[in-house]
């Protein structure tokens, strides 16, 4: 796939995200309010990897604070290394507790707060989708997403556990939403 296939790809993902929360009765978006679209950083070939997971020997599990004062359950699964903006950074793949299968890497950056939303953003690695081997997978930062609360204060949603702050700036991905202040306390 050419990088302009491959960019074309995303924007249609997000036509149709966009389009789902302007549209459908199940949008996160508030029926009364007006929706103001949503923003992304422009589609950047260079923030999507193939990487292997370095699954943990001991799968631990973490508790994570959410942003309604509740928690949620989840298994530090393994970890993916990766240079991000020149830098070596390590992120935490979550598994949920329930056992699905599905890989759950949020992070925070330092556009938190600035540009993006101020609780962090999301990535869901699903293993038909985004495993292309055993222990390969593709991270695709172009594809980071805020979490639900970011759109409607009712939605309780996980915070990024601190082992996945990073000190760069992932300048991919989805900002923070235009009809929202940026969001939630940033000291969790």
């Amino acid at each position: 796939m050419t990088d302009q296939d491959y960019a074309e790809r995303i924007r249609e993902q997000r036509d149709e995200k966009e389009t789902y929360f302007a549209e459908h009765p199940r949008s996160p978006i508030p029926q009364h309010a007006e929706f103001a679209g949503l923003d992304f950083f422009a589609v950047d070939p260079d923030y999507r990897y193939e990487l292997s997971l370095d699954e943990h020997d001991d799968k631990e599990s973490v508790t994570v604070e959410t942003t309604a004062d509740g928690s949620q359950e989840y298994v530090r699964w393994g970890e993916f290394s990766v240079e991000i903006a020149g830098q070596d950074v390590t992120l935490q793949a979550y598994k949920p507790a329930s056992g699905e299968e599905r890989l759950w890497v949020p992070f925070r950056d330092k556009t938190c707060g600035e540009e993006t939303y101020g609780a962090g953003r999301y990535l869901d690695l699903e293993p038909d989708r985004h495993q292309t081997g055993d222990e390969t997978w593709i991270l695709d930062l172009n594809l980071a997403y805020n979490p639900t609360c970011a759109y409607n204060e009712a939605y309780e949603c996980p915070l990024i556990p601190m082992e996945n702050w990073l000190d760069i700036r992932v300048e991919a991905g989805e900002k923070a939403y235009p009809g929202e202040t940026i969001g939630h306390d940033t000291d969790h």
